[in-house]
C-alpha cells in the first residue's frame, strides 16, 4: 500500500509540474505615439508568450513587420526606416514575474504583479522593470501591463515632430496550459 501511494504521489507531481507552463502564439502588443502633428496606433496578434508558473519565468517574442497600422505607409515607415524589420526582426522580453505562485495560478483571481528583466529592441537590451497583473479564469492565465519605452534608449531614430519619443506600450496576452 505504501508502495502505491508513493507512485500515486509521483504522478500526480509530475502532472502537476507539466501543467505549471503556459503559452500563447496570438499574443497582443500594442503601442501608441502622440504628437501634435499626428496620433499613431499600431497592434500586433502574433506575439509568442510563454509563463513558467514553478518559476516565474517569462518570455515575449515580438515579430516586429507584423505590426499593422491605420495606413500602409506607416507600416512601411515603421518597418523600413525607423526598426529596420530586416535587420532587427523581432523584439524579444526574458524575466521574471514577482509576487505569483504556482499555487496562485490554479485558483481564479486577478494578481497584482511587477514583471523583472531584459527587453531586446533594435538591436539594444536594457532592463525593465514594469508592474501588471495576472488574471487566472478556469486554467487560461492573461498577462496584462502597460508600460513606455524612450526611442532613444534602443537607437531607434525618429523625426520627433512626428513620433513621439516616450512609446506607449500595451501586452495583454491569454495563455493556456500547455500541452505536453
Amino acid at each position: 500500500m505504501k508502495k502505491l501511494l508513493i507512485a500515486a504521489s509521483l504522478i500526480l507531481s509530475v502532472n502537476a509540474v507539466s501543467a505549471q507552463k503556459y503559452f500563447t502564439r496570438t499574443g497582443n502588443i500594442s503601442f501608441f505615439s502622440h504628437t501634435p502633428m499626428e496620433d499613431i496606433k499600431a497592434v500586433n496578434n502574433e506575439v509568442s508568450s510563454v509563463l513558467d508558473a514553478a518559476t516565474g519565468e517569462v518570455r515575449f517574442i515580438v515579430p516586429i513587420n507584423s505590426f499593422k497600422f491605420q495606413n500602409a505607409l506607416m507600416q512601411e515607415h515603421f518597418n523600413e526606416n525607423y526598426m529596420e524589420s530586416t535587420k532587427f526582426p523581432k523584439a524579444e522580453f526574458k524575466g521574471t514575474v514577482s509576487n505569483i505562485s504556482a499555487a496562485q495560478l490554479s485558483k481564479n483571481g486577478t494578481y497584482n504583479t511587477t514583471v523583472t528583466g531584459k527587453l531586446t529592441m533594435h538591436g539594444v537590451t536594457k532592463d525593465v522593470s514594469v508592474p501588471g497583473t495576472i488574471t487566472v479564469k478556469d486554467g487560461s492565465v492573461t498577462a496584462n501591463t502597460k508600460f513606455t519605452v524612450q526611442t532613444a534608449d534602443y537607437s531607434i531614430k525618429v523625426p520627433t515632430e512626428k513620433v513621439a519619443k516616450s512609446i506607449e506600450i500595451t501586452v495583454s496576452s491569454i495563455l493556456a496550459p500547455a500541452k505536453k
